[in-house]
């Protein structure tokens, strides 16, 4: 353990962010270059000899999370890293996306606030490609075995760097013009920029892995063609369809998902345009749905410059304090202020939108509401509550449904799909089609971004088995693993 007792004389401390009329002025992430070290040695010091680490059953990875910490509080940032890089290959990633759910796991938040494992995750990291200590880690033989990953994102990456290091020749094929999936186009600057991934996609390049970008399998390339290609495939291509609103007024000019919106702003830092053709600048903007996507939504709008923004949400509002059906260690549903919040903004609860309504040039003007109470698991409209209010924006984000169904992908493989519409898989990922492994939201369903790592690393360990018979890769998270989480 780190200090023992640095739990009883060290307050929680986390993060300095800058001030809100700055930082909605560029992209740059929003918390303050550098101010974690001063105060993160202390902060992995509150981690206590729990005897039992709750946190490694509440991170999909089983991080190492007394370990690392141990070696932070000693600031041997070298052994921290080591650490952290044996179960999780983008601690950058996590670190700055990934929700935490092993701060909830933590022994310590019992009864008091748990370890800023998610701080000293991240400052870790940063010291260590600071010192020099994240490197290329190329296969000392080839297998001779080829593999072809579909999709970019953190699944896909994770798979393919780990197959890469156990010797086989990866390429990963990628449909947009740039590698990282909803990384790259989903995730805004200000909550990660982007050289974090450029400098992963350098480093994997290294090591030996290709990549193939604006080539979309099923299109393309014929996924049946693809198979016959390569001596396996790993299908890593997200769950993309969106749910869509099915109202009257959904097809005026302004009514877009949200990522249609989320990222042609990503690409306006990227400098394929000035101003993104689809911009908040100066409009009355409307976010349905109250997610982390949703969140992403708000804190670009603000960067736009919009007039005003509203966000809806069909759920009632969540409360501060743990709820009584979802006890410690579980990860709970708890009223979240995230830094897009903090910038402004209005949040609405327990209410459904009804229809649009539009200008005489087809544009969006109102957005038509009515208060909902839940009866019977379903929400029903309160007589009387219809209001409206204006909108000349509108995105929906109201998460995914499952793989892309209109590329050919699926059905050109010949994959079989489970009762919610994904990608079906064995405990191995191996889905119906011999040497076809699936990980990630394509075969788990929308998720958070730690269980799209943990589950490429699991399907890397999977392909190992098929090509060669065994793996020395590590012991992965299965599909049908269970982790204090939702």
């Amino acid at each position: 353990m780190a200090d023992p007792k640095g739990f009883l004389t060290t307050e929680r401390e986390g993060a300095r962010s800058r001030p809100v009329a700055e930082r909605v002025k560029d992209w740059n992430e929003v918390y303050v270059p550098g101010s974690l070290l001063p105060v993160i040695s202390k902060q992995a010091g509150r981690c206590m000899d729990c005897g039992i680490p709750f946190c490694h059953n509440g991170c999909p990875l089983g991080n190492l999370i007394p370990e690392w910490n141990d070696y932070a509080y000693r600031e041997d940032w070298a052994a921290a890293s080591e650490r952290l890089h044996a179960t999780n290959n983008f601690p950058e990633f996590t670190g700055r996306l990934c929700p935490a759910p092993c701060e909830s796991a933590c022994v310590l938040g019992i009864n008091q606030p748990a370890v800023t494992i998610k701080n000293v995750e991240v400052t870790i990291i940063d010291k260590a490609w600071e010192s020099g200590h994240v490197i290329p880690q190329p296969p000392e033989r080839l297998s001779g075995k080829t593999v072809a990953v579909i999709g970019s994102g953190p699944a896909g990456l994770a798979a393919a760097q780990q197959l890469t290091r156990a010797g086989h020749t990866v390429a990963v094929y990628e449909r947009a013009d740039r590698i990282g999936g909803l990384l790259r186009y989903g995730i805004p600057e200000f909550k990660m920029e982007k050289r974090h991934i450029n400098r992963r996609i350098e480093q994997m390049r290294a090591e030996g892995t290709k990549f193939r970008t604006g080539v979309e399998v099923g299109r393309d390339i014929d996924a049946a063609r693809l198979r016959k290609r390569y001596d396996a495939v790993v299908i890593a291509a997200g769950a993309t369809t969106a749910r869509d609103l099915p109202v009257p007024g959904r097809e005026l000019k302004g009514v877009h998902q949200a990522m249609e919106y989320l990222p042609l702003a990503n690409k306006v830092q990227e400098g394929d345009f000035i101003t993104s053709p689809i911009s908040a600048e100066g409009k009355h903007v409307v976010v349905i749905g109250g997610g982390d996507t949703g969140a992403d939504c708000v804190g670009t709008a603000h960067r736009q410059g919009a007039a005003s923004v509203t966000q809806l949400e069909i759920m009632p509002q969540p409360g501060v304090d743990r709820p009584e059906n979802q006890p410690w260690p579980t990860f709970p549903m708890t009223y979240k202020v995230t830094s897009a919040h903090e910038e402004g903004g209005e949040r609405v609860y327990s209410v459904s939108t009804t229809h649009f309504e539009g200008d005489e040039d087809g544009h969006v003007q109102w957005l038509h509401m009515v208060e909902v109470e839940f009866t019977g698991g379903r929400p029903v409209p309160v007589s009387g509550t219809e209001r409206r209010i204006p909108a000349q924006l509108v995105t929906l984000a109201m998460g995914f449904t499952g793989p892309d169904r209109e590329n050919g992908l699926v059905e050109q493989f010949g994959l079989e799909l489970d009762e919610r519409g994904n990608i079906a898989r064995d405990g191995d990922y191996a889905t119906n089609v011999d040497g076809v492994f699936v990980a990630g939201d394509a075969g788990r369903g929308q998720s958070l971004i730690v269980w799209a790592v943990a589950e490429g690393r699991a399907a890397a360990r999977g392909v190992d088995s098929y090509l060669t018979g065994g793996s020395a890769l590590p012991y992965p998270v299965r599909p049908t693993d269970r982790a204090l989480t939702v």
